[in-house]
């Protein structure tokens, strides 16, 4: 079963797939558009990727504030989280992001990814950290149930 994890943006969603086992998420792309609200090609090629990779779950970031608030980036989340269960019948659970992209951009400069070129790889990285966590939760949760 393959997970897809996605970092949804205003003009960008960061995609990023588990390996067939579950334990490891690898970053595939960035799907640009122009607007915020022209989201039928995105749809469509995530749908693409879904049928490529035999996704059964997808993982959508979920960007609370610090105080656990929900502000209008997390509203629009919902929305696309709708969307997307509408458009492709898979299951979503929204993962909390806080910090994903503060971590994806530390991980870039780690690797000495020149400012200019880390906007194209930011939100890809920041799907692998989304979906990463939710793999890692799920190997811990499976960990815990063998002990108990």
């Amino acid at each position: 079963m393959r997970i897809m994890g996605l970092d949804y943006g205003t003009k960008t969603v960061g995609v990023a797939i588990s390996d067939a086992l579950g334990l490891t998420a690898q970053g595939i792309e960035t799907i640009q558009r122009k607007e915020e609200n022209k989201l039928r090609k995105t749809l469509a090629r995530i749908e693409a990727l879904i049928q490529e990779y035999e996704v059964e779950k997808i993982v959508l970031g979920f960007p609370k504030h610090m105080n656990n608030d929900i502000g209008e980036r997390a509203e629009k989340s919902l929305e696309f989280r709708d969307m997307l269960v509408r458009r492709t019948g898979v299951e979503v659970i929204m993962w909390d992001e806080r910090l994903t992209t503060v971590e994806a951009e530390r991980t870039l400069i780690e690797s000495s990814v020149r400012r200019e070129n880390r906007k194209q790889y930011i939100d890809k990285i920041a799907a692998v950290f989304i979906l990463q966590g939710y793999l890692d939760s799920l190997y811990l949760k499976k960990q815990i149930e063998e002990q108990g």
